[in-house]
């Protein structure tokens, strides 16, 4: 079917609420994982994952880091506002999701963590505005000091202790992240050398996950649906790493797909890809060639969401459809804290 024929309707499915995981499994590695091959699916545990790689293939992972992005206050006027970091731009400027009674204008002040500091209102860049700090301090740690942990939307309860240790990558390096990469959270120290040890190769790149990842698509065909713009930055050792994978003929595996758009927006060719920081907006749906990853690690993802379109364009629409009702009867735990997937690549035929 070509993407311009298909809708959001053609990736819906049911998901009873019990499914969605509230709290992470108690060790990292102690989630299930579901191995899709086409339409061959075998259930397996996340510790399983080191005997599905072979020496020479290499993970490349995401290493952002979470930011307490989440800020409670009152307009100068009086009503309540939340402000949602999307992007810190630099100390003293942000672009921020803001829900008040009363969209607030160019000019507004906002005066934050019971009146702490306060940001200006610049101006707006499509749904997000454009924050200025005011007064001494930077946005960095500001936010660290007063913010909250930018729980999902559908993670129920306030951020706890646990939280913030588990929403978090083990490796996570570099902050700007409001929503964490959540593939990486299965992965423990001591997978890691345990992969280490078996010669699987490593790498990392950083994509500064938006608060835009939760935004539902509100077209009906989804050609017409337009991504929100991330941040990224592969570093030239991540390139060098996945150049001398495919010389040795080994896989790149992608943890998460964060990393997967990464890779595949920095893709130049031969299944290679291009050092340096850019932004990306791909939106990859069924029908895409993929350029540079040939596994991907994921956990599951929403209804009627990008991601969901972005592994049925990976996997196989079918194979997806498939894979998604199997875990729903077999009581899969789904999305942040839920369980994971290893899919394979299952190229579109030529046209």
């Amino acid at each position: 079917m070509a993407t311009s024929t298909l809708t959001v309707d053609d990736f819906d499915f049911d998901l009873p609420e019990a499914l969605i995981a509230q709290h992470p499994a108690r060790e990292r590695t102690a989630s299930r994982l579901l191995h899709v091959v086409g339409g061959q699916r075998t259930d397996r545990v996340f510790a399983d994952l080191p005997g599905l790689l072979a020496p020479g293939d290499l993970l490349v992972f995401n290493d952002t880091r979470v930011i307490k992005a989440r800020l409670f206050g009152r307009k100068e006027t009086g009503g309540q506002v939340e402000v949602m970091l999307e992007r810190i731009i630099d100390a003293r400027h942000a672009l921020a999701q803001v829900r008040a009674s009363k969209s607030p204008k160019p000019g507004s002040r906002l005066l934050l963590a019971d009146d702490a500091f306060v940001l200006r209102v610049s101006g707006r860049e499509e749904s997000f505005f454009q924050l200025e700090l005011e007064g001494e301090g930077d946005l960095w740690s500001l936010a660290e000091s007063h913010g909250r942990l930018p729980l999902p939307p559908y993670i129920t309860h306030l951020p706890e202790a646990e939280d913030e240790a588990r929403y978090q990558t083990v490796y996570a390096r570099h902050p700007g992240a409001v929503a964490a990469p959540t593939a990486g959270l299965h992965f423990d120290e001591a997978m890691l050398a345990r992969l280490a040890s078996l010669g699987v190769g490593t790498a990392h790149l950083t994509l500064h996950v938006g608060a835009g990842t939760y935004q539902p698509v509100r077209v009906e065909r989804i050609d017409e649906h337009r991504m929100h713009a991330e941040c990224y930055q592969v570093p030239e050792a991540t390139a060098e790493a996945i150049r001398q994978t495919r010389a040795r003929g080994g896989r790149v595996v992608a943890v998460g797909t964060t990393s997967m758009r990464t890779l595949e927006s920095a893709a130049c060719g031969q299944g290679l890809v291009r050092a340096g920081a850019g932004e990306t907006d791909i939106f990859i749906t069924p029908g895409y060639r993929f350029q540079v990853v040939d596994r991907l690690i994921t956990n599951f993802h929403l209804p009627r969401s990008t991601l969901l379109m972005l592994v049925s364009a990976f996997a196989g629409m079918e194979p997806i459809r498939a894979a998604y009702a199997h875990a729903v009867a077999q009581r899969y735990r789904f999305f942040s804290y839920g369980d994971a997937m290893l899919l394979e690549r299952q190229d579109p035929p030529e046209t």
